[in-house]
């Protein structure tokens, strides 16, 4: 991974989210979703997309740092899309494939900065 923020969208399942998520709890990263919460509410069929946004740098743990902060946009098992955070480490973020042309990229960077999607907390509020 380059010094930089990489500027692309990564599209992933929900098994794939999954185990990056089990990651991140194995790492104690700060953004996951705690163990077994995306297996119980993602929709286990949809494809996320993960928006890399910041090279998050902890001094005082080096083993994982930077590591990248990413923007979700998460599918729900009740239909519904929602924004989210992850924390992905750079070689298992880098081992994604690239999948979505450039017009699949804008139209989900677009739902992430200007959708008013409401945010993982605001959804489990109502669903939980």
């Amino acid at each position: 991974m380059t010094s930089g923020v990489p500027r692309t969208v990564k599209a992933v399942s929900t098994p794939e989210l999954v185990r990056l998520d089990s990651q991140a709890i194995e790492f104690r990263l700060n953004r996951n979703h705690g163990a077994g919460w995306l297996t119980r509410y993602a929709d286990p069929e949809a494809t996320h997309f993960l928006r890399p946004f910041l090279l998050h740098r902890l001094s005082h743990r080096p083993e994982v740092s930077p590591h990248v902060r990413c923007m979700l946009l998460l599918r729900m098992r009740d239909g519904q899309q929602i924004f989210s955070l992850l924390d992905v480490m750079p070689a298992s973020f880098d081992a994604l494939p690239d999948t979505l042309d450039a017009a699949a990229m804008a139209r989900i960077v677009h739902l992430l900065d200007h959708g008013g999607l409401p945010t993982q907390a605001e959804w489990a509020s109502g669903n939980t």
